[in-house]
């Protein structure tokens, strides 16, 4: 059986197709193998003054989108231009591999891989706005 497993920990929240679902008081695993499930743990959600920084606000679109909050075809092309203006800052392989990942799930419509990829490049930002601030 393939799909997303989930591990929670004691109450934690989790956003499943615009359910939030609670965890108990112990941890819990269980299977997602519904294909295109929104899914999203709350403890990893940017809130919107927290979308301060360019990808911080493209991952925030893309994450709109598996709240159930925007819609994928409204949502498309505003990712696909932020990904493209991250492109142009993020020039080092690995971060061309993250926007060429992301790229790739926005255009068929896996939301969640999408933001996956957007969210391995923060740390990455975070280091070029500390060198600049210096």
């Amino acid at each position: 059986m393939t799909g997303l497993i989930l591990k929670l920990a004691p109450h934690e929240r989790v956003l499943i197709n615009g359910a939030v679902i609670e965890n108990g008081d112990k941890r819990s695993r269980f299977s997602i193998i519904t294909p295109g499930a929104n899914i999203l743990r709350l403890r990893d959600a940017i809130h919107p003054e927290q979308a301060t920084t360019p990808v911080r606000r493209v991952c925030y679109i893309a994450q709109l989108v598996l709240s159930g909050d925007a819609e994928a075809d409204g949502a498309r092309q505003q990712l696909l231009r932020g990904i493209e203006q991250l492109s142009q800052v993020f020039t080092d392989h690995d971060s061309r591999a993250l926007l060429s990942r992301a790229t790739e799930a926005v255009l068929s419509e896996d939301h969640y891989q999408a933001l996956r990829a957007l969210r391995a490049l923060l740390p990455r930002e975070e280091r070029l706005m500390a060198a600049t601030r210096q």
